[in-house]
């Protein structure tokens, strides 16, 4: 039934493509626009019926969310009078895009920081060297306004994004180290993007390191955090368990005593730094919570950790839509040219991170693994940022016009290495040189 539905799709998409044409040569702007909208989100759903075209569904859906963001900018920002910007609205939704991304991870992947010491440390100094200065090169050949530009140099200086393990698994590279260097970059992110930020990208935008940092460790930690206790109740022990409940009840009662007016004394007796401080780590404190209430409604619900990484595209593609929306007029005047420098950003970390891995001694596989970990950013950070800065319809832009490229140049990049995958022969030929 589904498969017919999708084939439907397909047909009225194809209609659509000659319909839109009809509307822009008659300058019919309503009806361009209504087809557009149309066409795009018949054919995010018609591209199922298709094998081949399968894997691209995600980014068809990105792409449905940014016509949707450039045909009916004003209907996609507010709800009545509720702004759909709302700084806080869009760290919940961040904060949903990076705990549906963290279920994917685990504990073990952190042990694997040891094993894998010299491509980890290639992956983290290539990572946060050559993203952000290719951005930062960029933005001085391309003129963009500052916080257009701020925003590019930003998305090279986020760490890099999980879906680098998916395109790594893809392309049957070395996923233990992928995943290594994606645990090892979000770590140090707090510290590293703040700083690269200032010395990069000061002189564009107003840059508080401290605020950033802990933006970061909201945004990207805590969620991640979140998912993280509910990796570890899986399989802990009773005592491991109980430890867990008894953090969860100081949790409670912390979170609790913050509701009924200790939040209002604090903020009269300590001082701001302190009160940063204290609200980072109530936000650890609710992620404790979450992450045990979530464990237990799996244990209800089978299957629940299956459907997670939904809801992080629909985070994903939420805040794409609103971004897209708020900074339309800008996406009008440099959009294009914005897309020209996501391929070529994009481009410069996989051909980057491939061939200096190689010169740096790593095998072919590795060296294929820090080619997606270097080229693909965390775009959901880059967009959590910009919204918490109030910026999304600038700082942002480059975050909504990058992941679509990067969702694209992923896919096709990890399924041509998976066609002309290594061979065994390959490999050991390559260990006997290696000195």
């Amino acid at each position: 039934m589904m498969l017919i539905f999708r084939k439907i799709c397909l047909a009225l998409a194809s209609f659509g493509l000659a319909l839109l044409a009809f509307a822009w040569l008659t300058q019919a702007d309503e009806l361009f626009r209504a087809v557009a909208l149309g066409t795009a989100v018949a054919s995010a759903i018609g591209m199922g019926a298709v094998p081949f075209l399968q894997g691209y569904q995600y980014t068809a859906w990105i792409a449905a969310a940014v016509v949707a963001g450039m045909t009916y900018p004003q209907s996609l920002l507010h709800v009545g009078d509720f702004d759909l910007r709302n700084k806080w609205l869009i760290l919940i939704v961040v904060q949903f895009v990076m705990f549906g991304m963290g279920i994917q991870m685990s504990l073990r992947d952190f042990s694997e920081l040891a094993t894998s010491g010299k491509g980890v440390l290639v992956g983290l100094c290539s990572h946060f060297t050559i993203m952000p200065l290719t951005g930062f090169a960029l933005t001085k050949v391309f003129h963009f306004d500052p916080e257009i530009a701020a925003g590019v140099i930003l998305l090279g200086s986020c760490s890099s994004g999980l879906a680098s393990n998916v395109m790594v698994y893809i392309a049957r590279a070395n996923l233990v180290l992928s995943v290594a260097v994606t645990a090892m970059t979000t770590l140090a992110a707090p510290f590293l993007t703040p700083f690269l930020m200032k010395i990069l990208a000061g002189t564009l935008i107003q840059i508080r390191f401290l605020d950033m940092m802990m933006e970061i460790i909201k945004i990207v930690i805590v969620p991640i955090g979140a998912a993280l206790i509910h990796d570890f109740m899986k399989t802990s022990t009773p005592h491991g368990k109980r430890n867990v409940y008894s953090v969860a009840l100081v949790s409670l009662m912390w979170l609790g005593s913050l509701t009924f007016g200790l939040w209002s004394w604090l903020a009269e007796a300590v001082s701001e730094p302190a009160l940063q401080s204290l609200e980072v780590l109530s936000f650890f404190a609710g992620a404790v919570l979450v992450g045990l209430v979530y464990h237990l409604a799996t244990l209800s619900f089978k299957k629940l950790d299956r459907y997670m990484p939904y809801v992080s595209m629909f985070g994903i593609i939420y805040f794409t839509t609103v971004t897209t929306a708020a900074g339309r007029d800008n996406l009008l005047q440099v959009g294009f040219l914005l897309f020209f420098v996501s391929v070529v950003h994009n481009s410069a970390g996989y051909f980057f991170g491939y061939w200096l891995s190689r010169l740096l001694g790593l095998d072919k596989p590795s060296a294929r693994t820090m080619a997606f970990e270097v080229g693909l950013q965390n775009g959901g950070m880059a967009s959590g940022l910009a919204g918490a800065m109030g910026k999304l319809g600038t700082v942002g832009l480059a975050a909504a016009v990058f992941s679509p490229w990067m969702n694209i140049s992923g896919s096709i990049l990890a399924n041509y290495w998976r066609r002309n995958e290594i061979s065994r022969g390959e490999e050991i030929q390559e260990i006997s040189i290696t000195p």
